[in-house]
């Protein structure tokens, strides 16, 4: 199953595909009769009756589900070979578009240092290099680099690497952390002695990789995972010196569709154990300065009850939809009576504005606000005797709160980039109101001037009247009519707001005469938790078709037409462009969808795939006949059917933990069966990794370039 956070999910010049396309045109048309002969894959098929509620369904490909069979891995090889040869007359022209993309990185680069307990921390990249290097100086920039974790020599030998969950002790002396080598997101935690630079013998395996020292930076708490569902289910504590199989169980989440997981206030007073599923959220305490003490409950799980907690003097601030405040409202409660009950409003629910964050300082406290889709950074002193809000003028930016560990200090670090604009780390005086921009992003190669891109928004009508923004990016020199080609981009699930940011490899597309356009489908949380609340469940199909109305838009209004229209999505995202090929198979040219959740049903009947149960309040439960069948009703790989569909190219990871890989394996075996066309119809499976790709930074561009390059080799073969 996708996730958030996360979460998401990143993703010469035009004169060289002119004259790529001038070479290649009197060969187009044999190289195209030549694909067309080449045999595709055919699954074997193998009918098996799935029945629920009275209603049967053959699944002729479930047969896929064992990654262990070596017919499903000669399956898909046989993928891999035939997307590879049909593709070989692209593959120079890929190599030299990951050559491209990587040329605008900067390979030495280093991140802002940020100070903690004593330390300044720093995170680098050297020349050459796939991975980071972790290092910090002790009081003073000026003093020696300590380095921490060197991650390109660590990955030595995995084709997968990912270090993940580093945290310091108090004392500064040791460092826990997760590394996981075969991307199913199960960490090992290991302990390292910062001062003699060994790795401890503690070993603690299948984790979420993050950990949490009690302040006698002696005691860790951690959450494991179920080996099967991969929920993370237990907490538990460890003592530094000790085997992993004398950990005590803290707690054990036994309710199947939450999950649970722990940290430490920013006050460092608390060791907090939180519980979650999609609509409710309940946490534990424990003082930091007696790790061995009882869990304390804060305020005990009411279904559809969200909150969250951060502790500030002698009171703690909630973030809740408490009451109906559907966009949430900020309460207090003193340290000793926590329950819902005693809660006080401090700051009220607001209808427009969607209520993201808190972050406390000393003197200060800095909101996280939405209205109307844009990013706002309050900022109020305590003694309520100041309030303003930092200034923004664009209608496509992005600005969120950085790293600020300190409690006491009056800087606070934000970031802030656009659709046109590299980001930007910057800090922030509270009290002076004085910005000094510490870094902004460097796009090398010398051809990048942020005045020649132009970005905007725009709203479609949605065919229920509902307005659905849009943000476009593309160069000043490109001419918008309906030979426009333009690649649509939107993920709608979750609540998960993808915003307008920049990214140095989408412009190898603007350059080529593309425009960007990134659809604010409902099912996100763009213009609040509404929004959010219309696009899932019983009413997920908004989500689909905002995105098709949106299309129907574009092209209405000559950005584009379908024959230059192109459609891309990931996870979440790609079950909406399953979707979508389906619905209105006739508005696009080609749809990239990666790693796509696409088996609803088949997914969601099945309790023991990671992270199924939950999400019930998402998707919906199966075992309700309301939801089965509304689920049935748009589930990509239920609803193929025999018509004309677009070229695609789907994606997917052997290994993947969160959109099992043989979704994706399937529904393109049943695409093959059903579709009419003779279009393309790619798919391309990582064999290493899983539901975030390739683990290096140069790697994952490679990623990035084979999407590109499908694309713009489609649009190339337009007459």
């Amino acid at each position: 199953m996708p996730l958030n956070k996360e979460l998401m999910y990143a993703f010469i010049k035009r004169d060289l595909v002119i004259l790529l396309s001038i070479t290649l045109a009197v060969s187009c048309q044999n190289q195209n009769k030549k694909m067309l002969r080449a045999k595709a894959p055919v699954a074997e098929k193998s009918p098996k009756e799935l029945e629920k509620h009275g209603d049967i369904r053959v699944d002729n490909y479930y047969w896929l589900n064992d990654r262990e069979n070596p017919k499903v891995l000669s399956y898909l090889e046989e993928e891999n070979a035939y997307y590879k040869k049909l593709t070989a007359h692209t593959k120079e022209f890929e190599q030299s578009l990951f050559e491209e993309m990587k040329s605008r990185i900067k390979e030495d680069d280093t991140s802002v240092p940020y100070k903690k307990n004593g330390y300044w921390y720093v995170t680098r990249y050297e020349n050459g290099k796939e991975y980071p290097i972790y290092g910090r100086k002790k009081t003073n920039l000026e003093a020696d680099e300590e380095i921490m974790f060197n991650c390109n020599e660590m990955a030595s030998g995995h084709e997968y690497f990912n270090l993940g969950g580093l945290s310091v002790s108090p004392d500064n002396k040791l460092a826990a952390f997760g590394v996981d080598t075969v991307s199913r997101r199960q960490y090992t935690i290991r302990i390292k002695d910062l001062e003699s630079e060994k790795i401890l013998d503690d070993i603690i395996e299948n984790t979420t990789g993050g950990a949490v020292w009690a302040n006698d930076g002696k005691t860790l708490f951690y959450s494991k995972k179920d080996p099967e569902t991969l929920r993370s289910n237990k907490i538990y504590k460890h003592k530094v010196g000790t085997p992993s199989s004398l950990d005590e169980v803290v707690f054990h989440e036994e309710d199947e569709t939450f999950s649970t997981f722990v940290y430490k206030t920013k006050s460092k007073k608390y060791i907090v154990i939180g519980s979650y599923s999609t609509l409710t959220t309940e946490y534990q305490i424990i003082p930091a300065d007696d790790p061995d003490s009882a869990l304390r409950m804060f305020s005990p799980r009411t279904r559809g009850l969200e909150y969250n907690i951060s502790h500030y003097g002698n009171h703690f601030y909630i973030l809740t939809n408490k009451d109906n405040a559907r966009n949430f409202k900020l309460m207090k409660t003193s340290e000793d009576s926590t329950l819902a009950d005693n809660w006080e409003e401090f700051i009220g629910h607001r209808k427009d504005v969607l209520l993201e964050d808190i972050d406390i300082f000393k003197d200060y406290y800095v909101l996280t606000e939405r209205e109307n889709g844009l990013n706002k950074l309050r900022i109020v002193r305590w003694d309520s005797q100041e309030e303003y809000y930092l200034p923004f003028d664009s209608e496509t930016y992005t600005a969120n709160v950085g790293i600020n560990p300190d409690f006491d200090t009056e800087t606070l670090r934000y970031s802030y980039n656009s659709l046109t604009t590299p980001r930007s780390i910057i800090d922030f005086n509270l009290s002076t109101r004085v910005k000094e921009i510490k870094k902004e992003q460097e796009v090398l190669g010398g051809k990048f001037d942020k005045a020649n891109y132009r970005s905007e928004r725009i709203w479609a009508t949605a065919r229920d009247g509902v307005k659905v923004p849009i943000s476009l990016v593309y160069h000043k020199d490109t001419r918008i009519n309906n030979k426009t080609p333009l690649l649509q981009y939107a993920y709608g699930s979750y609540g998960a707001t993808i915003d307008p940011y920049f990214s140095t490899v989408r412009l190898s597309l603007l350059d080529r005469g593309f425009v960007y356009a990134l659809t604010h489908v409902r099912g996100g949380q763009y213009l609040g938790r509404p929004w959010y609340d219309d696009g899932k469940l019983l009413n997920k199909k908004n989500t689909f078709t905002d995105f098709i109305d949106c299309s129907k838009f574009l092209i209405s209004k000559q950005y584009t037409s379908s024959e230059h229209l192109y459609a891309m999505g990931g996870s979440a995202g790609g079950l909406l462009m399953g979707a979508i090929v389906n619905m209105a198979p006739e508005l696009y040219n080609g749809v990239i969808a990666a790693v796509p959740f696409v088996d609803v049903i088949t997914t969601m009947s099945d309790e023991s795939i990671p992270l199924t149960t939950g999400e019930y309040d998402e998707w919906g439960n199966p075992d309700d006949k309301v939801q089965y069948d509304y689920m049935k009703s748009y589930s990509p790989y239920d609803q193929v059917s025999a018509q004309e569909y677009p070229n695609m190219l789907v994606t997917t990871g052997l290994h993947d933990s969160q959109v099992q890989y043989w979704e994706p394996a399937k529904w393109v075996a049943k695409l093959r069966q059903y579709k009419t066309d003779d279009h393309l119809l790619f798919l391309d499976t990582n064999m290493d990794a899983g539901h975030g790709g390739a683990s290096g930074r140069f790697e994952a561009l490679k990623e990035v370039a084979k999407e590109y390059t499908f694309l713009l080799d489609l649009e190339r073969k337009i007459p």
